[in-house]
């Protein structure tokens, strides 16, 4: 990592477009991080228009005083992990997906008014494998830490980028990234829990039988996909520039998918605190700007911690456009604190 003014320099004045490349990484490395982004009233105002999520916790200052026993609003989760991945971006300026997150958990509940800043490292790197009809692209994984302005940790989790190499030379780098596994351990969310709030102004816990699907009737059309990503300050160019998605539609950041899963998912479970991780996510294809996407959840598993339960969920998402049947695009595990 470059350190002091030089690093400094180097982070503000080089062009969005220039890389890093594939071949600019090492495992191990730590890239010069981006800015810190001060969430807001506004921020939170505008993360609320685009995405519309009805979680209460985050719409409701004296609910989140009630149920938290702190004073000030509480940052929808969801906005959290947005800007955390968005501030990451400065490792994935030429990315051509996300494959999946792995770990993610929100260890401290964000203030409206706090500062997020995001560490992102390399930990493994791999070639993709060569195929003429396309260029050499290579598998990134890297490592992300968000702390708060007062330096305590907030997020801790990983996610696997693939992202274009400048020529089809080898590298040498084949290591084993791993992936997601569809085994739950419910463990590191509890550690995660925010076990001393108090959910009782949320209502009675709402039943759902583990196994059961539910719809949510409200489809959704994908709008205003660059202002969230102006918002979070993510630097990859597929989600601005319309040129460079297919057939000249402009790919839709997969976070802003998972903001309007977390929204659907709220309206089916208008009882739930608040998300304290996810246990996988994969972006399974991709959404374009007007799609019409629709959500269903399943419960998968239900855990009792001291205030209530853990609800771990499979969220699927579908997109349509223009007129052609539904495609898959989202498989979301997320896990929800509700009574």
């Amino acid at each position: 990592m470059t350190s002091g003014w030089r690093g400094l320099l180097r982070s503000v004045v080089a062009p969005a477009g220039d890389g890093p490349w594939f071949e600019d990484f090492e495992v191990g490395q730590s890239l010069d991080p981006a800015p810190g982004i001060t969430i807001g009233p506004g921020e939170a105002a505008a993360y609320q228009a685009i995405c519309g999520d009805p979680l209460a916790i985050s719409l409701s200052r004296p609910l989140a005083e009630a149920i938290t026993g702190q004073p000030g609003s509480v940052v929808n989760p969801a906005l959290v992990l947005q800007v955390a991945i968005g501030q990451s971006t400065v490792a994935t300026r030429k990315v051509v997906a996300n494959l999946f997150y792995r770990g993610v958990r929100q260890l401290r509940t964000v203030r409206v008014g706090e500062t997020l800043t995001t560490t992102v490292t390399v930990r493994g790197l791999r070639e993709a494998s060569a195929r003429p009809d396309r260029p050499p692209r290579g598998l990134v994984l890297l490592s992300m830490q968000t702390v708060d302005d007062q330096g305590r940790l907030v997020l801790d989790f990983e996610r696997c980028a693939l992202v274009r190499r400048r020529s089809d030379a080898a590298t040498g780098h084949h290591d084993d990234l791993g992936g997601t596994t569809e085994e739950l351990d419910m463990a590191p969310f509890v550690e995660a829990a925010p076990l001393g709030w108090d959910l009782s102004p949320l209502g009675t816990p709402q039943e759902w039988l583990i196994g059961e699907a539910r719809s949510d009737p409200l489809r959704d059309t994908v709008t205003d996909a660059p202002a969230l990503v102006r918002l979070t300050q993510n630097l990859a160019p597929p989600h601005r520039d319309a040129s460079l998605g297919k057939e000249g539609k402009r790919l839709v950041y997969g976070g802003h998918t998972v903001g309007l899963a977390q929204a659907g998912l709220v309206r089916l479970l208008p009882t739930a605190a608040t998300v304290v991780g996810w246990h996988l996510c994969d972006h399974t294809g991709p959404v374009f700007e007007d799609d019409v996407v629709d959500v269903s959840a399943t419960l998968d598993a239900a855990h009792p911690v001291p205030n209530g339960r853990l609800l771990a969920f499979i969220v699927i998402v579908q997109a349509e456009r223009g007129g052609a049947d539904p495609v898959p695009v989202l498989d979301w595990r997320p896990i929800v604190l509700a009574p």
